[in-house]
């Protein structure tokens, strides 16, 4: 059996937009062939959303969800019909959106929204750290590309994995949508709130606080 490298999956990703575990499932199929592959993926109609990627989205709905009463989700994700935005399956994804927002708190929606200035911030942090774990200087960059990755699935939405399936990837999940339901989606904004957030909150000496009660 032909090895299936991360470079692979990478390029035919990048020809179909298909998603990364459907992309690898195609080149295992294919033995490694990347026109056999494109194939699979255009049979599966899997690489139906790069054809619909460019189509504009001006249609869809907002959706909340709160979760405990303590952390709050608003999210907008956008169709290309009014039709879609009431379908009850897309509805539910937008709401399964907003649960995945609820529970791993991204800070973008896709990698290219991170700031140039922020990834060159972390690359530096992250190449200290490296150095200061005394690794070789000749492997370090390579070890922080790997943690910057990890960064995007941190931080980026469409990188995560999927609470309710981790072996998929959000942007996996987006591209079945939009192959199945026929139409271009778009996530378009999100906001989250959480209880307590952002307020610095008082913190005492104990024995001083247990003194003061009792008035000594």
């Amino acid at each position: 059996m032909a090895a299936i490298s991360a470079s692979m999956v990478k390029e035919l990703r990048e020809i179909t937009h298909a998603g990364m575990l459907d992309c690898k499932n195609a080149l295992t199929e294919a033995e490694g062939n990347m026109d056999k592959a494109i194939e699979i993926l255009r049979k599966k109609g899997l690489s139906k959303a790069a054809k619909k990627s460019d189509r504009i989205a001006s249609e869809g709905i907002v959706t909340s969800y709160i979760h405990g009463g303590r952390i709050g989700v608003l999210i907008e994700v956008n169709s290309e019909t009014d039709f879609v935005a009431k379908n009850q399956e897309f509805q539910d994804f937008v709401k399964d959106l907003a649960m995945q927002i609820a529970a791993q708190n991204p800070t973008y929606i896709k990698q290219e929204d991170v700031p140039a200035e922020v990834i060159e911030k972390e690359k530096e942090i992250l190449r200290a750290q490296a150095l200061n774990e005394g690794k070789p200087e000749k492997i370090v960059d390579k070890m922080v590309e790997g943690r910057i990755n990890k960064f995007y699935e941190e931080n980026c939405l469409l990188n995560q994995n999927f609470i309710k399936d981790p072996d998929k990837k959000i942007q996996d999940l987006l591209n079945e949508k939009i192959s199945k339901i026929g139409e271009n989606l778009v996530v378009r904004r999100f906001t989250r709130y959480e209880v307590g957030e952002g307020i610095e909150k008082k913190c005492e000496n104990f024995a001083e606080e247990v003194a003061k009660q009792l008035n000594m």
